[in-house]
Formats: structure tokens, C-alpha cells, sequence
């Protein structure tokens, strides 16, 4: 037999479980679990922007980009989905999930749209309405969702982003002139980053130290004027263009500031806080700081939205990557298969497998989120409960789904090589345009810091009032535990049921509630040590308490995290109930799992340390997470299918089936030489003669 350098045809590897002998997702059972409680509003919103029209175009300049984005807000308008939170008499639908649910979706589009249309009706208009009153409704809503009044979130300033309550901006009532004067006493205090500030926004909804009667009452929203009809600064406004970012440049950022600029005091958004003619202030929260975070938790959306957007951005870079890698062959196998596709190899399984197990616990918690946003701001649950509950899960969730989006999408283009770095290939363009998520709408460390405040609250509370007895109980508790733990006890136990195989001591040990065990049992014993380390704090000076919360800070933040990723693991398994495909539930269960232990095997050492896993069970994580990524090949394909995203939101020529008709054309072609008998041979199989 002649060795030719030609590769034999091979049956190729099965790609799906419906080529192989494996269960099969109910694609359209999955897809509507994974759209979730607004399905149907998602599904409008993705037919929508099937239109060319608004799409991301490539090369543009920063000028271009921003008119066609600017166009693509009137077609929204037109539409008629600008607005649909706002109320019925004010061309809206009263619908806040529909409303955040169908806007994530414009992140398939193009994330500038996405952010734009977030910035006009989401931050601009959403302050109007939520921190307004029917009087301000009627002035200005019409306008806004019609887009005849373009806005500006003026909140963040150079010198203060996440640090809202310290901003320099004021607001100083005039007495004799009925007026606020609004002005930027130095350069830190200028309104810097806001969307629509640099060239479309007419108006600014402006975050200002409210002071009247000598008093300062703290942050508050004003409606200020900015730009008359030509587009030109009013008496007293200026402002700097931002210039070219690193995404998102469809979107024209830019800085305010203002010199004594005077505003009708009815230009005050009075939802919370007042100021009467004779310049007395009224609120109904007499608390400054509850009244401060009650304002800030009515524009808690900007957050929910991004979780979403971020999640649905994710899952659309694994659609690409995933569809490539199983039709990307490279190199030779060794076997009469020939070249091998990009999923055959049990690393590329192991990068992007695991990513697609974290982008459905995302999405699945993304809905529980939307939920209970929607149930808050319809007023349905609307008690200060539910407020802080809502403000505490969206300071979780954004910064993982976030975090994750630039993480994931690295991968994804990694993944695909060379193509993956084409733009046409999508993956560079939503890195870039994702980047910033985890900046916006609160820094993602700041955020988490906030979860971990409310962590240690919720510790607290346990005790309030407590007598000695109990406290007593308590420590003695702790002492137990970190014995029991510590001294070997829990892995002694595990190392002797675990010295059968590793394949049962797996079965028994690391499924279903004994993850939920192992993740919540962390956060707990994470809090807890953090709390007792901080619980000198009350008895020391203000600078030794803020050095002693500083030298924990990192910690407070480490448990922040791993509560949200608990409260992602919940939302999945939960999820798991709304399957009823006995065979779906069963791959997702996999997935769950795989969810799951990839968050244990982050964290080995500390299960290691706090003695809740032996060595013999914490070395089988990694061996478990390997033998689901195998398993779960065949089912990749399906798993992003499942997302429903069609040609015109994919937009990637290699997730097209190109690289496919490439690959059998070449196949074909050393088939057919093969044949042909012309065929050359080898050098090495010439050596190989010779040596007969």
C-alpha cells in the first residue's frame, strides 16, 4: 500500500447528541426557560432588529457611528418600544420587565444602541419619572419617549464616580428669586462620562448637593436645560467632547459643567425631598441616608439591564466559538479519522464548556432578578423590604455577569485563533464594547463591597438583643466547628468513604445538595470571619475603625462573591424545575453540576484550608469537571443553539457554516486525488522503503 500525504475521509466526529447515543435537548423547551418570563417580548425585540438597519457597521467614523446610532433610537421610537416603562398616558405600557427585557436584547444590534437607548429612556427619562412628580411627568415625559427631548444622566463627576453622596456639583435655593443655581465649583465636580452629553442632549437630569437656608439636605435631581434648538450650550452650561473610547463609540460621552446656572424651583425632581417658596425643606424620609439610597435604588434598572445585556452579549460569543470549534479541523489525530475538530481536544472542551454551564446560571438568576424588579416597581411587592433586596441582588449579579462577559469573550477569540481576531467575526468588537459594564452603573468591587455591608447587617441582626446564653451558644458553636473542620475530623470522613474509586466517592460526595452544602457553607464561615474580625470596630476611634473595615476589605468582598455565586447556583437549580423533558432536565443537570464544582475547584485551597474537603475528594473535583466536559460535547452545540439566535443577530461569517463548506471542500479535493492514483507520496514513507 502506497503512504500518501493524503488524509483518508473520515466519518466525522459526532457534533451533537442527536449524531451520537446520547439524551437530546428539547432545544425549544430550553430556549423558552432560558428567554424566561418575558420570552415573547425577547423574541419581538430579537425579529426586530433582524434589520440591517440597525446594525453595527464596522469602520465607521466616531462621527458616523453616532448619527446612525441616534437614527437607530428614532426607528425604536417608531416602533413604538421607546418608553414602554412609562405610564399609559404617557404613550408607555406600565410594563417594567417587558420594558428592560426586550432593551437587553439591542446588545445583538449593536451595544451602542443598547446604551443609548439605556441612557434616553432608561437613565434620563427613568430619573424624570421615578424621581419626579405627575408635574414633571407631564412637562417632559411625551418628549422624552418621543425623543424630541434627548437627555443627558449628569450623576457621575471627574473627581467622584461611584462616591455619589461626596459629589461637589450644588444646588443653592434663591429665595427672592424662586431659583436653584446650579453650579460646579471646581474642576473635579464637572459631570463627566454621560451619554448624550457631548453632542445629541438637549437637557440633563443633574445630580446636586441640594442646599437651602444654609443647609445642605444632600444629593437630589434637578432637570437642567443645557443646549438650545441649534445644539448650542445655554448661557453658562459648558462642556468637552470625550472623544474616541474603548468600545461603545457609538455613543457620544462627554463632560458638563456650570456656572451659576439658574433653574425654576419646580425644576427640582420632587419625589423624595422638597423645597417650598420661603425655601423650607420637607421630605417624607427624615433619614438623609435612607432618603439618599431610596433615590438611588428608584434608578436601580441601569444594573438589572446590564446583567441581562451582559449575559446575552456572553452567550452570543459562545454561539460563535462553540459552532466554530466544531466544525474547525486541526491537526492530525493519529487515527483513521484524520484531522481532528477543535471540540475533539478535551482542552478546547475544558474552556469553553464550563463557560456555557456559567452563562446559563446567569441567565436563569437574570430572571428571578427581573422578577422581582418588575414586582417592585409595579408596586405589586413594593415594600422597603423587597427595595433593599432588589438594590442588594443587583449590587451581586451585575459584577459576576460582567466580569464574566470580558472573561468569556477573551476566551471565545482565543478560542477561534486568527478568526476570532477579525472584526467581522464580532468577538474583538463586543470585548471592546463590553469592557466598560464593569465600570458603569457602579464599579464592580464597589458594588460587591455594598452585598458584603448587607451580609454583615443580616450577621447582625441574628444577635440584636441577644442574651448572654445565646451568644454563648454561639461561640461555643464556632469553636465546635472550626474543630470539627479544622482538626481533620470532616476530611478523616471523606478520606475513608473516598477510599473506594473515585468515580463513587464523585457520585456521593460532590452532587446536587452537597455542592449547595459546600458553596453556602462558605459564604457562611466567610462572613462569620469577617464579622468577628470587624466587631471591635464599634469600640475604636473613626480612623481605627476605617483602617481595621480597610485590612478586611478584600475579604468582605471575597464573600460578596461567593454569595452571588451561590445565589447563581439556586437560580440554576431552580431552574432545572421549569424543564419537563425528562432528557433536557438530565443535560442540564450535568450542566448545573458542572456549574457547580467549577466553583469549588476555584476555590480548592480554602476548601482545603477550612478542612470541608479531604484531599482525595478535592484532587476528584477537576477529574469530575473533565469527565462532564466530555460528556457535555455532544451537547454544546445544542446547549447555544438553544438560544435562538438566528443569522441575522450572529453576524459571524465563522459560525456561518463557511468553515464547514471549507472544510469538506478540502476534504473532498484529497479524497478525489486520492483516487485519482496522482496522489504524491511522503518523504518519510520513501525513508521508510529504503530502509525494507
Amino acid at each position: 500500500m502506497v503512504d500518501t500525504a493524503v488524509r483518508p475521509v473520515s466519518t466525522p466526529e459526532p457534533e451533537r447528541a442527536s449524531h451520537a447515543a446520547e439524551p437530546r435537548i428539547d432545544q425549544a423547551a430550553v430556549g423558552a426557560a432560558l428567554l424566561g418570563t418575558w420570552a415573547d417580548v425577547r423574541r419581538q425585540a430579537r425579529q426586530m432588529i433582524k434589520d440591517s438597519a440597525f446594525w453595527k457597521v464596522d469602520g465607521l467614523t466616531i462621527h458616523d457611528h453616532r448619527e446612525r446610532v441616534f437614527g437607530q433610537l428614532q426607528l425604536l421610537v417608531d416602533a413604538g418600544v421607546s418608553g414602554v416603562a412609562y405610564p399609559t398616558e404617557y404613550g408607555g405600557r406600565a410594563d417594567n420587565g417587558a420594558n428592560i427585557a426586550g432593551f437587553e436584547e439591542l446588545v445583538l444590534a449593536d451595544p451602542s444602541l443598547q446604551i443609548k437607548a439605556g441612557v434616553q429612556w432608561g437613565l434620563f427619562g427613568a430619573a424624570i419619572q421615578q424621581l419626579g412628580t405627575k408635574k414633571h411627568h407631564d412637562l417632559w415625559l411625551d418628549d422624552v419617549r418621543e425623543l424630541k427631548l434627548p437627555g443627558a444622566f449628569a450623576m457621575t463627576e471627574t473627581g467622584h464616580g461611584s462616591d455619589v453622596a461626596a459629589i461637589g456639583t450644588t444646588a443653592t435655593y434663591d429665595v427672592e428669586t424662586a431659583e436653584f443655581v446650579i453650579h460646579t465649583p471646581f474642576r473635579g465636580a464637572w459631570k463627566d462620562y454621560l451619554g448624550n452629553a457631548a453632542v445629541h442632549g438637549r437637557a440633563a437630569t443633574v445630580f446636586a448637593q441640594l442646599i437651602t437656608g444654609g443647609v445642605n439636605y444632600g444629593v437630589h435631581c434637578f432637570f437642567v436645560p443645557i443646549r438650545d434648538e441649534a445644539g448650542a450650550f445655554l448661557p453658562g452650561v459648558g462642556g468637552e467632547d470625550d472623544g474616541v473610547k474603548g468600545g461603545l463609540n457609538g455613543i457620544d460621552n462627554g463632560r458638563l459643567h456650570f456656572d451659576q446656572v439658574r433653574v425654576p424651583r419646580e425644576n427640582l425632581l420632587n419625589r423624595y425631598g422638597d423645597v417650598a417658596a420661603d425655601g423650607t425643606y420637607s421630605s417624607d424620609i427624615p433619614s438623609p441616608g435612607r432618603r439618599f439610597f431610596t433615590m438611588l435604588g428608584a434608578l436601580v434598572q441601569g444594573r438589572i439591564s446590564l446583567d441581562g445585556a451582559a449575559t446575552t452579549g456572553t452567550a452570543l460569543a459562545l454561539k460563535i466559538a462553540v459552532t466554530y470549534a466544531n466544525q474547525r479541523r486541526q491537526f492530525d489525530g493519529g487515527t483513521p479519522e484524520g484531522e481532528l475538530t477543535l471540540f475533539d481536544y478535551g482542552k478546547h472542551r475544558r474552556r469553553l464548556i464550563p463557560r456555557i454551564a456559567t452563562v446559563y446560571a446567569q441567565a436563569f438568576a437574570h430572571d428571578e432578578f427581573l422578577k422581582k424588579f418588575d414586582g417592585v416597581f409595579s408596586g405589586r411587592t413594593d415594600t422597603p423590604q423587597e427595595r433593599e433586596d432588589l438594590e442588594t441582588l443587583a449590587a451581586a449579579l451585575k459584577p459576576l455577569s460582567t466580569w464574566n462577559a470580558l472573561e468569556t469573550i477573551q476566551e471565545a477569540r482565543e478560542a477561534c485563533g486568527g478568526a476570532g481576531f477579525l472584526a467581522e467575526n464580532r468577538l474583538v468588537g463586543l470585548h471592546a464594547d463590553l469592557d466598560v459594564y464593569v465600570t458603569f452603573e457602579g464599579d464592580n468591587n464597589i458594588l460587591l463591597q455594598l452585598v458584603g455591608k448587607r451580609l454583615l447587617t443580616d450577621f447582625a441582626t441574628q444577635f440584636k438583643g441577644a442574651d448572654a446564653a445565646k451568644l454563648a451558644r454561639y461561640a461555643v458553636g464556632q469553636v465546635a466547628g472550626r474543630a470539627f473542620h479544622g482538626a481533620g475530623l470532616r476530611q478523616i470522613g471523606q478520606a475513608f468513604v473516598d477510599a473506594g474509586s473515585t468515580a463513587r466517592s464523585v457520585e456521593y460526595g460532590l452532587r446536587g445538595e452537597r455542592q449547595h452544602e459546600l458553596l453556602a457553607g462558605r459564604v457562611q464561615q466567610m462572613v462569620t470571619d469577617v464579622a468577628t474580625r470587624l466587631r471591635p470596630a464599634a469600640k475604636l476611634d473613626a480612623t481605627a475603625a476605617a483602617e481595621l473595615f480597610s485590612d478586611n476589605q478584600a475579604d468582605l468582598i471575597a464573600a460578596a462573591r461567593a454569595h452571588a455565586e451561590l445565589l447563581q447556583w439556586e437560580a440554576f437549580t431552580d431552574g432545572l424545575a421549569l424543564i419537563d423533558d425528562e432528557d433536557s432536565r438530565q443535560v442540564l443537570t450535568w450542566l448545573r453540576d458542572l456549574f457547580g464544582l467549577q466553583l469549588i475547584e476555584k476555590n480548592l485551597a480554602w476548601y482545603l484550608i477550612h478542612g470541608r474537603l479531604s484531599t482525595h475528594r478535592a484532587a476528584s473535583v477537576s477529574k469530575y469537571i473533565d469527565r462532564l466536559c466530555a460528556r457535555l460535547r455532544h451537547h454544546a452545540q445544542d446547549l447555544v443553539d438553544a438560544w435562538g439566535f438566528e443569522p441575522e443577530h450572529v453576524r459571524a461569517p465563522i459560525a456561518s457554516g463557511a468553515e464547514r463548506a471549507r472544510q469538506d471542500e478540502a476534504r473532498a479535493y484529497y479524497r478525489d486525488l486520492a483516487a485519482s492514483g496522482a496522489a504524491p507520496v511522503t518523504e518519510k514513507s520513501l525513508g521508510k522503503k529504503k530502509k525494507r
